[in-house]
């Protein structure tokens, strides 16, 4: 069972960096996925976040879907957590832990995997020819998840891996939710709840017998 998570934000420490990179060093519920994430870098040439050793890895039961590792991901160093400094970071803590999904259940990935944004830029959305070649690395990860329960698709352009995710994985259900962004969350006090409505139903068919059947859901 990965370690129990460290307090929010931990990863604009650079001690606290250090220290998550050198658990992925040695541990093997990720070692899947970070595989999978040399195998995208030696295909595009682009930088791809590891995953979070405090998450489940391959062992997750539920996978959640971002768009792309923020502009603020140095290239160099990057993990895709709910730790990391930002609203983003800040509102998926706050909501997956509202809806009580347990921190080894999730592997946090992204529809468009790699570092999309130069050095210093701002953020900006995936193009639809990243966004294509993204998603056809979604059945590859996929395969890594033997006990994965339910995926949850956070923002549009993650929205698009329904397609491949139903294809692949027929019956797993797919929820679809808005991205944890300040820049959708502040918008509207239904934006929130409706991500807290998805998290709270993932955590519902998270919460049944391992051998349940699993139906499907939009």
């Amino acid at each position: 069972m990965p370690p129990r998570g460290p307090h929010a934000g931990a990863l604009s420490n650079p001690a606290e960096l250090a220290a998550r990179h050198a658990l992925l060093q040695r541990a093997a519920h990720t070692a899947p996925i970070r595989a999978l994430a040399e195998r995208i870098r030696r295909a595009t040439g682009r930088p791809v976040p590891e995953p979070d050793p405090l998450d489940g890895g391959a062992g997750a039961r539920m996978l959640l879907l971002l768009e792309t590792p923020g502009p603020r991901l140095s290239h160099t160093d990057a993990i895709v957590s709910r730790d990391k400094p930002g609203g983003t970071g800040a509102n998926l803590r706050r909501f997956l832990d509202t809806a009580g999904i347990a921190r080894g259940d999730t592997l946090i990935w992204n529809a468009v995997p790699w570092i999309i944004h130069a050095p210093g830029a701002r953020n900006r959305a995936p193009r639809m020819a990243e966004l294509r070649d993204g998603l056809a690395w979604v059945p590859p990860l996929l395969d890594l998840l033997p006990r994965l329960r339910v995926a949850v698709l956070a923002g549009r352009f993650a929205g698009m891996a329904e397609a491949p995710i139903r294809a692949a994985r027929p019956g797993l259900p797919v929820l679809a939710m808005p991205h944890p962004s300040p820049t959708y969350v502040c918008t509207s006090p239904a934006v929130p709840a409706r991500i807290l409505a998805a998290l709270t139903e993932a955590a519902r068919l998270l919460s049944g017998p391992a051998g349940e059947p699993r139906g499907e859901a939009a």
